[in-house]
């Protein structure tokens, strides 16, 4: 096994390093990047950038990106967050961030180059420290502009339900690589080896010390208290530009924020709304070729920071300065992929949008129910369609070779005679059934261009925990569009019941996946026609006569 051990990087030479002190007596490390000009007794706004990734490592680039934002008059503070990289204490996932955020707020309001007014930036889990801070209810934080987060990012899956999510692999896997310890640590599985734990566990022999966050989420899952104070959405609201991506991986842990949100008036009224055509790590849908790399040079970074930041800064320049109104920022907004075009409306899904059911299955011929088949073999796992589902859009790949795979059912719809726009929810009905314990059910929503490429558009998963009860009658939810599916196009659906290794597959012997041996085949149904027959329903665009003809 080759594991690679990734030190701090050096500070950056445009920073000023600092250590500040938590309640418990613990230093963290931060770093301060000032306005050209300013020195650390000249007081303005504060940007506070938390987050476990090295702030002075390439991956984040945040020196790059605390260049940026210093030119529009701001200071930005970048902090290792406790137990990683330069900072003491243990790495702990997610518990720490609620009081060492309003730790953090304190030493910076009290700073000679603060004028008390600070706010809050970043992606992942540089995302969720922002909602940590919010709960912990600083009077000095004024805005926020958390993107591709979640309030419940990295939870493994409470096993309570007989329907709920399917485990991602890398819940398990973060814990053995960013946040094992102080530095991180990075090695591939192999995921020809089973058990899956013993993969860890030999990876853990070789770094020579155990992972606290691993050894509490298994064998014996223990689900901590990430907001030991209260939960954000239950403290004062702060002014939010939340920043969704359509091809974001964690993008359901985002759309259940906004659902719990927009139930709350106070917080409705503070929340603004960005649903980009981007993927977790920030690639776009139309990105050309040459900046689609791992590791952009300075040159793609120059181009994609503006594009990143910019409208952040816009919101902040409202909600922290106070200049300007809070209607000149639209409520929502999207990339309406397939357009070129950004859009806005005052709610998500837009006003003028209606819902279309897609009939799966030659109903028609089957008026009744009737039974569709297909196999899954955990010796035979259908394929993830790109090695890192953070970065989807990075490979932006062509999905039509996983329908060939002979456990993946495949169905088309018409191909459509004019533009059809979709924006907002996608949700699969079915009724299901396996001749094993239990079972996953994955379905992807595609479009099929004239030349045969077919692209992921939407995509969802449920595990059902009993099947031995007989067949079971679910809901999936598939996420959002913003989409145009093009003239000559047509929408396909992939049915299977793995996607491997973004997904932990289950052995089929209703055995904990994580650590089964043991492998069976287990053979599915999905009904078809009738009332109670596959179907997906999309919410489509009316404002257009074209829009109208969605029957696929």
């Amino acid at each position: 096994m080759h594991i690679i051990h990734v030190p701090p990087a050096p500070v950056a030479e445009t920073a000023t390093e600092f250590r500040v002190r938590m309640r418990d007596g613990v230093y963290l490390a931060s770093d301060l990047y000032l306005p050209e000009g300013a020195g650390l007794t000249d007081p303005g706004d504060t940007i506070l950038i938390r987050l476990p990734y090295d702030k002075s490592g390439s991956y984040t680039f945040i020196p790059q990106i605390a260049e940026y934002m210093p030119r529009r008059g701001y200071r930005v503070l970048a902090q290792d967050v406790r137990g990683k990289f330069r900072s003491e204490g243990e790495a702990l996932l997610f518990v720490n961030e609620q009081r060492d955020g309003y730790d953090t707020l304190d030493w910076i309001e009290h700073q000679p180059w603060s004028n008390g007014r600070v706010a809050m930036w970043g992606d992942s889990y540089y995302g969720y420290t922002q909602w940590a801070a919010v709960a912990a209810q600083h009077p000095a934080l004024k805005a926020i502009a958390p993107r591709v987060t979640g309030t419940m990012l990295g939870e493994p899956v409470h096993p309570v339900g007989a329907v709920r999510n399917v485990e991602w692999a890398v819940s398990y896997l973060y814990p053995l690589t960013y946040f094992h310890s102080q530095d991180a640590y990075f090695w591939e599985p192999d995921p020809a080896v089973r058990p899956f734990a013993a993969e860890c566990e030999k990876a853990l022999a070789e770094i020579g010390s155990r992972s606290i966050s691993y050894d509490q989420w298994y064998p014996s899952p223990v689900f901590l208290r990430r907001f030991p104070d209260g939960h954000p959405f239950d403290a004062r609201p702060v002014p939010t530009l939340q920043t969704v991506g359509l091809w974001d991986n964690c993008a359901p842990l985002s759309w259940a924020d906004i659902a719990e949100i927009e139930a709350r008036p106070a917080w409705a009224h503070n929340h603004f709304l960005r649903i980009e055509a981007i993927d977790h790590e920030g690639f776009f849908f139309d990105d050309p070729e040459p900046v689609r790399v791992e590791e952009p040079s300075a040159e793609i970074l120059a181009g994609r920071i503006p594009a990143m930041l910019d409208p952040s800064l816009d919101f902040f320049e409202v909600f922290v300065r106070g200049n300007g109104r809070a209607s000149d920022i639209p409520k929502v907004s999207w990339d309406h992929t397939g357009t070129g075009e950004t859009r806005t409306s005052q709610v998500w899904p837009p006003v003028g949008t209606g819902v279309r059911t897609w009939e799966i299955g030659d109903t028609a011929s089957s008026p009744a129910s009737s039974p569709a088949t297909w196999t899954h073999d955990p010796a035979s796992l259908v394929p993830s369609s790109v090695d890192n589902a953070f970065a989807y859009l990075m490979v932006h790949p062509d999905e039509a070779p996983v329908g060939e795979h002979g456990d993946v059912l495949v169905w088309d719809g018409k191909v459509v005679e004019s533009p059809v726009d979709f924006a907002g929810p996608v949700t699969a009905h079915a009724v299901i059934g396996s001749d094993g314990p239990c079972m996953d059910f994955f379905v992807r929503l595609l479009d099929v261009a004239p030349d045969g490429t077919a692209l992921r558009i939407a995509r969802g998963q449920v595990h059902v925990a009993d099947t031995t009860v007989g067949p079971v009658e679910v809901s999936v939810d598939l996420g959002q569009l913003a989409y145009r599916l093009h003239e000559g196009h047509k929408l396909r659906v992939h049915v299977s019941s793995s996607d491997f290794p973004e997904f932990v597959p289950l052995p089929g012997t209703g055995e904990d996946p994580w650590g089964a041996v043991e492998m069976r085949a287990n053979h599915q149904t999905l009904v078809l026609g009738g009332t109670r027959g596959f179907r997906i329903d999309l919410t489509v665009l009316e404002s257009t006569e074209e829009n109208k003809e969605i029957n696929a």
